[in-house]
């Protein structure tokens, strides 16, 4: 199906990398008028920063229709290595950055009265990869997970709908990075897969075209699982 998402005014935070890009990418092709916005145009966790962006999106286009969360950043240590300060920077990158941005996207997406919030949580949420230190990570996306179905609650009077994403392992620049520095990573990845293939942005992107599309608007404050079936067992 093509133009799955004509008309629609698209915001995709992180959009240069990853996820964030596959997504941009696939909602350009399904028509979507996408704003794609990484760290060289805008940091999402400065607050000034982020309600002038939404203040210019304002002036130009006037609403929002569907807004991706993809933006995020985590420091990966286990506990005993993890300080306070890298363990608040993860909140930071996982949960605060995710709360501005839909703060003040809030006004536009009223006005969009169809809207759809797209988050991302984590396999993470849900189980510990033996081998993987991410305490903060897990924490971040546990809390993106409960954060998403308050504002369903919320978005529901204004026509906004708010879902979550759970990826499973996903191979970007950042993650092949990790794979790489330890050999054992992929296998333990697998081991828990029932698919056992590494996922792909574009495994991401489907899903979250299906969410920004009208196709799915009797569906809020759901959390839908592309790990392969890795949290399945």
């Amino acid at each position: 199906m093509a133009d799955r998402l004509s008309g629609k005014i698209a915001l995709v935070t992180g959009s240069a990398n990853g996820i964030g890009k596959g997504c941009a990418t696939m909602f350009a092709a399904q028509g979507a008028t996408v704003i794609g916005i990484d760290l060289a145009q805008c940091d999402m966790t400065d607050e000034a920063a982020v309600g002038a962006l939404m203040a210019d999106i304002a002036v130009e286009h006037g609403r929002i229709d569907v807004l991706v969360n993809a933006a995020a950043f985590a420091i990966f240590k286990w506990i005993e290595e993890l300080s306070y300060a890298e363990w608040r920077s993860t909140l930071t990158g996982e949960l605060d950055i995710v709360f501005l941005a839909t703060r003040a996207a809030w006004p536009l997406l009223k006005v969009s009265g169809a809207a759809s919030i797209i988050n991302f949580a984590s396999a993470n949420a849900y189980h510990a990869l033996e081998g993987s230190p991410a305490l903060a990570h897990c924490a971040g996306k546990g809390g993106v997970l409960a954060m998403t179905r308050q504002l369903a609650m919320e978005g529901a009077p204004h026509g906004i709908r708010a879902n979550t994403i759970s990826p499973g392992f996903i191979e970007t620049a950042a993650t092949t990075t990790h794979v790489n520095s330890d050999p054992g990573f992929k296998a333990r990845v697998l081991a828990k897969n029932m698919v056992k293939r590494l996922g792909q942005p574009v495994d991401i992107a489907h899903c979250a075209t299906w969410l920004a599309s009208d196709e799915s608007t009797y569906v809020t404050g759901a959390d839908i699982s592309v790990d392969g079936g890795a949290t399945a067992w």
